[in-house]
C-alpha cells in the first residue's frame, strides 16, 4: 500500500497542500483529480522524493520513507511520468528504454528493453528518434522507462494528454494490464470519463484540499466535486 498521511506543503505563504491524506492500493487504479493548481503534481512531487514537506509522511507499505532521496524511492518500487514529456530527443525509443532498465549484463538489458517495446505498443518505432514522435507515442516511451525499475508503484501525470482517442482508449487497455499484474497505478488525469472508467477509487483535491475520496459513482454524484471540478453550479439539480 502507498500512503500519505497529513501532507502539508507550503510556498511562501500559499497552501499547496494542506494536510492531505490518501491511499493507493497493489493492483489498482486510484485517481487524483482537481482543477489546475489543486497540488497535484506538488503531491506526485512528495510522494516521489522531488519535493520535501512541512508535515505530514509518505509511506510504502509499514515504511516511512518521507525522507528517503528519491533514487532510492525508486529503487524501493517508486516510478513516475511527468505532465510535460520528459525524453531523450535524441536517442532513439529503445535507448530512451534502455536508460530505465537496472544493472545486469548488457544482453539481459537490451532483452528487458526489447520486451517493454512489445508490452507498450511500440514494437514499430524502437528505432525512431525520440524527437521525431508524436506526443501521445512519446506519452508511451515515458511509461516504457518508467516501467523497466519493475516498479510496485506507478504514477502518471495526464499521461493521456496529447493523445487522440484512438490512443487514449488504447493507454487504458493497458494500464488494465499494468494493474492486473500487480503495479499499483495513482493517476492524475483531467480526462474525466477516462478516470471514471479505470479508477477503482478517487481522490479530489480542490486549493490543496481533500474534498472528497471514494469509488467513482460516489464521486460523480457529490456535491463540492460537481461544484469545484466537474462543472455543476452549487444547488443545481
Amino acid at each position: 500500500m502507498l500512503e500519505t498521511r497529513a501532507i502539508t506543503v507550503r510556498f511562501g505563504g500559499q497552501t499547496a497542500l494542506d494536510g492531505v491524506s490518501l491511499v493507493a492500493a497493489d493492483g489498482e487504479i486510484t485517481g487524483l483529480i482537481g482543477p489546475n493548481g489543486a497540488g497535484k503534481t506538488t503531491m506526485f512531487d512528495v510522494i516521489t522524493g522531488l519535493r520535501r514537506p512541512q508535515g505530514g509522511s509518505v509511506r510504502l507499505d509499514d515504511r516511512d520513507v518521507t525522507k528517503v532521496r528519491p533514487h532510492l524511492r525508486a529503487r524501493a518500487g517508486l516510478a513516475r511520468t511527468f505532465q510535460s514529456l520528459q525524453l531523450f530527443g535524441t536517442l532513439t525509443v529503445r535507448e530512451n528504454i534502455l536508460l530505465g532498465v537496472p544493472g545486469g549484463s548488457r544482453r539481459a538489458r537490451e532483452q528487458a528493453a526489447d520486451r517493454l517495446i512489445d508490452v507498450v505498443g511500440l514494437g514499430s518505432n524502437a528505432d525512431r528518434l525520440a524527437q521525431s514522435l508524436p506526443t501521445g507515442t512519446g506519452r508511451l516511451v515515458e511509461l516504457g522507462r518508467a516501467l523497466a525499475g519493475e516498479p510496485r508503484f506507478l504514477l502518471l501525470d495526464e499521461p493521456a494528454s496529447g493523445q487522440s482517442a484512438e490512443e487514449t482508449a488504447g493507454f487504458k487497455q493497458l494500464m488494465r494490464r499494468i494493474a492486473a499484474d500487480g503495479v499499483g497505478i495513482l493517476l492524475v488525469e483531467h480526462d474525466v470519463p477516462l478516470v471514471m472508467d479505470v479508477c477503482s477509487m478517487i481522490h479530489v483535491l480542490d486549493f490543496g484540499r481533500l474534498i472528497a475520496s471514494g469509488p467513482p459513482a460516489t464521486i460523480r454524484d457529490d456535491r463540492a466535486v460537481q461544484a469545484a471540478y466537474l462543472g455543476v453550479e452549487r444547488g443545481a439539480a
